[in-house]
């Protein structure tokens, strides 16, 4: 709805435009239909009657209905010269805009419901697809199927056999009636069944265990890729790790000697153990200690025990917190902590499987040498002298062997067999980058031997 004024001869005219409405309310109405799956009655909109249900283009032809009351009120506000209708036809567009901007709003509102109504409706249909899975159903509808009719046929093969037991005797007493033998042999036949029938009543059900039956193969159905879901699993596998990680500290602790009461202490008691073969006893003892502890931890006991301080880890800000661009940030830190860890993991397979693969031939070499002379000890020498030799080097490897090469990393890089052994192994993309290399080498190779030649032909050529 516009206002235009004409100032002609002193006399303020003011001239009202009105613009169709009709595209607001097709509108509303295509959106009534998407969110009530249906048309809804003219009582609803008190507009309608106004409009007719056309399109957007046909709407400008059809606004001709009403235009007696526009006449008049551009009569009104022509009998009024003085312009005191300025004031109400102001309040009117200002009651017109709101109506319109409330239009508006009810237009997005419909739209967003309807968008949610559809994200839901489509959540609810996965579930319900993935709660029911039908051939699941009838896998197992099959199988109870077979089971039935595997039980039907063993019913009657036992009433089969009890007819075939139980007719025969009437023709033996008819033929020797008054023979003893006979009626031992009925006897006999009858506790026979009565036997086996007991039997299979009690054992049936442990025989039927024992029967030999196809493997069902079961597909896992894999997870969709989530952010969230990758989080929480390394989150998970950091937790599950925190033990191991924390009893390969303490070991490393001990033999570090970070703790020189603890470590002499321990030192001295393993040392006395090997002395005497208590090895193996004492470790079962501390097995054994460690669940009972953990028993008492689980009880609400508040124990702690740890040589190396325990690092008190950052705290993680909540998910609702969280920004956009740092959820982004959490999700890349998790993707490069993923990578790092599946990279280590895959270098230490690598070594092992190029260690007994006789990759490279040294290494496997110490190796393959190091296992005979072990078989050969182990047939000729006895097992309470092997033991006895193994925990004394094991003990002193550890407390003492270790400690100077971990101090002295010269003398580790020269004398330590294991380190040295591991750190020469290759993993498959150093084995890629070297046969690259002596490939490039061996195609460079020729070209300079030709040169080598011509030169040393073209040197004699000019001594002659």
């Amino acid at each position: 709805m516009k206002l235009c004024y004409d100032l002609r001869a002193g006399v303020a005219i003011r001239h009202v435009k009105v613009k169709p409405r009709c595209a607001v309310l097709t509108m509303l109405k295509r959106l009534d239909k998407i969110r009530f799956r249906g048309p809804r009655t003219r009582d609803d909109f008190p507009d309608l009657a106004e409009s007719p249900p056309a399109s957007d283009n046909e709407c400008s032809d059809d606004m001709q209905l009403k235009p007696r009351a526009a006449f008049r009120e551009t009569e009104d506000l022509l009998r009024d010269p003085a312009g005191s209708g300025s004031p109400t036809m102001a309040a009117a567009i200002q009651e017109f805009q709101r109506s319109e901007s409330d239009r508006l709003n009810e237009v997005k509102g419909h739209l967003e419901i309807a968008l949610l109504e559809k994200h839901f409706l489509q959540e609810e249909l996965r579930k319900l697809r993935e709660e029911t899975n039908v051939d699941s159903l009838r896998q197992e509808l099959e199988r109870e199927r077979s089971k039935r009719i595997d039980l039907e046929q063993k019913m009657n093969e036992v009433l089969k056999t009890r007819l075939e037991d139980s007719p025969p005797q009437p023709p033996r007493k008819q033929q020797s009636p008054s023979s003893n033998g006979t009626a031992d042999k009925q006897q006999k036949e009858v506790w026979s069944s009565r036997l086996q029938k007991w039997l299979y009543e009690r054992f049936g059900v442990y025989i039927e265990d024992f029967r030999f039956q196809p493997e069902e193969s079961t597909v896992e159905t894999e997870e969709p890729l989530s952010a969230k879901r990758l989080t929480e699993n390394m989150r998970r596998l950091k937790r599950g790790a925190r033990p191991v990680t924390n009893f390969l500290r303490n070991l490393s602790a001990l033999s570090n000697w970070h703790s020189v009461y603890t470590s002499a202490i321990a030192f001295i008691i393993y040392m006395n153990a090997a002395w005497h073969g208590w090895a193996i006893p004492m470790f079962l003892f501390l097995a054994i200690l460690r669940l009972s502890l953990n028993y008492l931890i689980a009880r609400g006991w508040r124990i702690q025990w740890s040589i190396v301080p325990e690092v008190s880890e950052p705290m993680e800000p909540p998910k609702e917190d969280l920004t956009v661009s740092e959820k982004f940030q959490l999700v890349l830190d998790v993707a490069q902590k993923a990578q790092n860890l599946f990279g280590k993991m895959a270098d230490v397979l690598e070594k092992i499987k190029n260690l007994f693969m006789w990759v490279q031939p040294e290494s496997t070499r110490k190796l393959y040498i190091c296992l005979w002379v072990a078989f050969i000890s182990s047939c000729v020498l006895p097992y309470k002298l092997m033991g006895f030799m193994i925990g004394l080097y094991a003990g002193i490897k550890f407390f003492i062997i270790d400690f100077v090469f971990k101090s002295c990393p010269k003398l580790r890089d020269k004398y330590d067999t294991p380190y040295i052994v591991w750190n020469s192994l290759p993993t498959d993309p150093q084995l890629k980058e070297r046969t690259n290399a002596t490939l490039s080498r061996r195609v460079r190779e020729p070209k300079h031997k030709h040169k080598r030649i011509h030169f040393n032909c073209f040197f004699s050529q000019l001594l002659r």
